[in-house]
């Protein structure tokens, strides 16, 4: 079985390319399911009902969130009624929505999806590791596929929850930092791992903003409205190929299209 998870997926550019790049992926080999972090999906920030129809059409299955789901006006009844959108499960009590969900795939198996969100350099919240662990405990009661969309800051904290979960989750993916890492990698017990999959959206830009916005932001300490990036458009996600029956992982290999130029290119 195998199962695509794709990176921060940032604004109109990352959408695009998502529906351009996903029926390639399809005519590859076949995908089962697909899992994308939709957090920056309207405008680089939050979600709207119109972007995750984009996503749906394209053949996302399920869409997972971070600190920025909640930025849109709407996506608070969005979040309460549709149980393919999942957001960060250790969020306080009373925030709409489910942080894990169970889904059915064409090919038979149920996959499970956790969101989780780190606390190292954010915002306080609930303890990701004590209410990961409860919850993947609850879900490997109904099916032994897991995988856990862990959205934070700090490296250390992203390898520290693999390092949790490793042998429970099937793949524990990194999100958030929108800088593609090069650590893709199956331990020994079978979980697939990998410390941030990247963005999906802008890589002419610093993490799909137009680079003189954040520029300005960091050299006046001024607050600024960001907007998202248009150009050098790329897609990053990690394909993990796993044993349906035991849900370990069999590889973990990160995806980059167009792939990340090598060669000096001259400014003209």
């Amino acid at each position: 079985m195998k199962i695509l998870f794709i990176g921060d997926v940032v604004g109109r550019p990352g959408r695009q390319l998502l529906k351009d790049w996903l029926p390639k992926f399809r005519a590859e080999g076949p995908i089962d399911f697909v899992v994308a972090n939709a957090e920056n999906l309207a405008g680089g920030k939050g979600v709207t009902a119109a972007t995750i129809e984009e996503m749906r059409a394209a053949g996302v299955d399920v869409l997972t969130g971070g600190n920025h789901s909640f930025a849109q006006r709407e996506a608070l009844g969005l979040f309460a009624r549709d149980d393919r959108l999942l957001r960060p499960a250790n969020l306080p009590a009373g925030a709409p929505g489910r942080g894990l969900g169970l889904f059915p795939t064409a090919a038979g198996p149920v996959v499970a999806v956790l969101n989780l969100m780190g606390r190292a350099f954010m915002r306080p919240i609930d303890c990701p590791f004590r209410i990961g662990k409860a919850l993947a405990e609850e879900a490997l009661r109904d099916t032994p596929i897991l995988i856990v969309d862990f959205h934070a800051e700090a490296t250390s904290e992203k390898m520290a929850m693999a390092a949790w979960l490793d042998g429970m989750a099937t793949a524990v993916v990194g999100t958030h930092t929108h800088v593609p890492t090069a650590d893709a990698r199956v331990t020994r017990r079978g979980t697939a791992a990998i410390t941030d999959v990247g963005m999906t959206g802008p890589y002419d830009s610093i993490i799909g903003v137009e680079t003189p916005i954040v520029l300005d932001q960091l050299i006046t300490g001024l607050p600024v409205r960001h907007e998202v990036a248009k150009g050098d458009a790329r897609l990053c996600a990690l394909s993990i190929e796993l044993d349906a029956t035991s849900g370990r992982a069999r590889s973990a290999e990160a995806v980059r299209r167009p792939d990340f130029p090598t060669a000096i290119v001259p400014v003209p």
